[in-house]
């Protein structure tokens, strides 16, 4: 069943009417990718725009549409067997059905290649060379094609065959030995992330590889191979703690919410619960003093950024000792007249009801289908993140909701491939879709 064409709708703040398509309405997008972070990039390029076509594995799709609880609930509050996992990364995409197992689903692939302007796969190494899908054998279709692997540990050196997944590299990488509350602590120990951000970290990067890649094309007029690796980008992210350990010898352990750099920057217990204290120069440490009522900005110890690093546990100390006498409600309202950065500790139900998450419009809700909705699947309605890429002329829009598994097949087949009804049920009864 094919469903009603949706009106795009802009996802950000309302500057401009007059531009209701992408920046990157242009463009033909083939995704071979699934979880997270390959689903990640092509989501990024969706909501700028592209017709991004996701191919699934008939009868079971991504892995991420099994990976649950949570699973979705129907309008009647019952549980359905879709994870919601499958939404966060796959709003404005098309679904099609493919077995590319089989010749004829290698060839259809392939057709749909020679088409796009950008492929994304995320294959072990030289997995996708049996079926003629690697970027040997399509830029032969296409020599335009920009062809973005996502692996683990990248197309070379010792660790390439093997398979990469966003726990592993955070622990290979050092990033699990800099998070969490360190060893002498109670409940201390290396500690993941709570969501997967390697996998988005990668989605990131190479969204802006494939950007990048096709501004070289108007150049060169050809594609060319893009090699992400998640240790690689694990590596890159460390950021100020790797560039420390690089050109100091230093090599930082886990400080818990603490910073190694800036004091103080940390959460605090308040009489109610717990607030966020983010002072990261010496004007707003004095700001706060004056705003609580104490003169340690004069102190010798404390009136400098490095002397509050030196005197860390003798300030943290004094510190908690005030921050219980307010409640955390009464802090924030307390420094944020002093412009001191100081704000809740929210869970996720708490964040979405923020005012300015509320008024930038975050919570973005599609309806799956039309008005001729199939009665065969309980998820009607999805919710999402809004992207938060906010162009003046051309923001995001809302064009698909996170598709049911082979949504789209029938459209895109019909539409890129121009097969008739009759070629599509053959292809059905041999199993390829």
């Amino acid at each position: 069943m094919k469903p009603e064409t949706q009106t795009p709708q802009k996802v950000s703040l309302p500057s401009d009417a007059s531009a209701p398509r992408g920046a990157l309405s242009h463009l033909r997008v083939l995704d071979l990718s699934r979880v997270l972070a390959g689903p990640w990039c092509t989501q990024n390029l969706a909501d700028m725009g592209a017709d991004v076509i996701k191919i699934e594995k008939p009868g079971a799709g991504d892995d991420t549409r099994h990976w649950g609880p949570p699973f979705f609930t129907t309008e009647e509050g019952e549980r359905t067997d879709q994870a919601c996992y499958f939404a966060a990364c796959n709003r404005n995409k098309r679904s099609v059905t493919v077995d590319m197992a089989t010749p004829e689903g290698q060839e259809l692939i392939r057709q749909l290649a020679a088409q796009s302007d950008v492929l994304v796969e995320n294959f072990k190494t030289g997995g996708l060379k049996r079926y003629g899908l690697d970027y040997e054998s399509l830029k032969q279709v296409n020599p335009r094609l920009i062809y973005c692997s996502v692996t683990g540990f990248g197309q070379t050196g010792p660790y390439s065959p093997r398979a990469g997944y966003d726990l592993l590299v955070q622990a290979m990488s050092g990033l699990m030995s800099i998070t969490g509350r360190s060893d002498d602590d109670v409940g201390g120990g290396p500690m993941r992330v709570g969501v997967a951000v390697i996998d988005l970290f990668t989605g990131m990067y190479a969204t802006t590889a494939i950007l990048s890649a096709l501004e070289a094309r108007h150049q060169t007029g050809r594609g060319q191979h893009i090699d992400m690796a998640l240790l690689d980008v694990a590596m890159a992210v460390l950021a100020n703690q790797g560039a420390g350990f690089l050109n100091s010898g230093d090599v930082p352990g886990r400080m818990g919410n603490t910073h190694p750099s800036v004091v103080p920057y940390q959460d605090f217990p308040t009489s109610d619960g717990n607030m966020l204290l983010a002072i990261g120069n010496d004007g707003q440490f004095a700001r706060f003093c004056d705003a609580a009522g104490v003169d340690w900005a004069g102190d010798e110890k404390f009136r400098t950024n490095s002397a509050r690093v030196a005197h860390r546990k003798e300030l943290i100390a004094m510190m908690t000792g005030l921050t219980r006498q307010r409640s955390t409600a009464q802090w924030v309202a307390l420094l944020e007249s002093r412009a001191v950065p100081c704000g809740p500790i929210n869970h996720i139900g708490q964040a979405y009801d923020d005012p300015q998450v509320t008024q930038r419009g975050i919570r973005v809700t599609q309806s799956r289908y039309g008005s001729d909705a199939p009665n065969d699947d309980p998820v009607q309605h999805v919710h999402s993140a809004a992207s938060p890429l906010r162009l003046s002329e051309h923001p995001p829009v809302l064009r698909h909701a996170p598709p049911a598994l082979g949504q789209h097949t029938v459209e895109v087949l019909q539409e890129r491939l121009q097969l008739s009804a009759l070629q599509i049920d053959a292809l059905r009864a041999k199993q390829v879709l």
